[in-house]
């Protein structure tokens, strides 16, 4: 009788773990439950698989604002001249011609050339002295000395030195003058050397060390020193 009871729960347990195997075999190859998208996700894809009938376009959904497109303001002649204004390199205010006492041992009409302050000073009768603003030599074409305004010309032209042309080998072996020569508007030749005090085309340069020895000017300033001066003013370089 026992024999016949252990039987019938072998059975049974037996029957019962098949039917778990069974239940999670059937849970194991189930399908998946679908998953659920948006349709402003899907769109896209479900696009890609309909080809040549529409194309996919993402959809921004971020709000839009009404513009109005506004055509650029034509430029006017007060802005184009305020632009160039910009552009255009000054001279230091310090370098302005302006009249200052001078109590030195120079007479009346010398013109002294201080390299070192960047001023030229004219000599007045009445204890003071022009004085204006120049460029001067760059290191290495320094120099110093006393000379005479052996020649004066109004709008000179150029003709640059052999050795300045090896310097620099784009020189033109003479350029007329006019405002783009770089002697300025007046010229006053220094002696038998190759020096001279003249205007600039380049007015930004006045109180800097760029030319190769010349003493620069302002065109306006050297017009007021050239009538100022006659030839054979003593010039006395510092």
């Amino acid at each position: 009788m026992k024999h016949l009871i252990l039987t019938a729960c072998t059975v049974v347990l037996g029957l019962g773990g098949l039917a778990q195997s069974v239940s999670a075999s059937s849970v194991r190859y189930a399908p998946p439950p679908p998953v659920m998208l948006s349709p402003d996700q899907i769109q896209p894809w479900v696009m890609q698989l309909r080809p040549g009938r529409m194309s996919a376009r993402p959809v921004d959904a971020r709000p839009r604002m009404n513009r109005i497109a506004s055509k650029p303001a034509r430029p006017t002649y007060e802005a184009s001249r305020k632009v160039a204004a910009k552009r255009t390199r000054g001279i230091d205010p310090r370098f302005l011609p302006t009249v200052v006492d001078y109590q030195g041992p120079e007479k009346p009409g010398t013109i002294i050339i201080n390299t070192n302050e960047r001023y030229l000073y004219l000599v007045n009768r009445d204890g003071t002295a022009r004085r204006y603003g120049v460029g001067v030599g760059r290191p290495g074409f320094e120099w110093a000395g006393t000379h005479k305004v052996s020649r004066k010309a109004e709008w000179p032209g150029w003709t640059p030195p052999a050795e300045m042309r090896a310097r620099q080998p784009g020189l033109p072996k003479y350029m007329e003058g006019g405002p783009r020569n770089p002697l300025g508007a007046r010229a006053l030749y220094l002696g038998s050397t190759l020096y001279r005090i003249h205007g600039s085309n380049e007015p930004w340069s006045i109180g800097h060390a760029v030319s190769s020895g010349c003493i620069r000017m302002r065109n306006e300033d050297v017009m007021d020193l050239y009538e100022r001066v006659p030839v054979g003013t003593s010039v006395k370089v510092l």
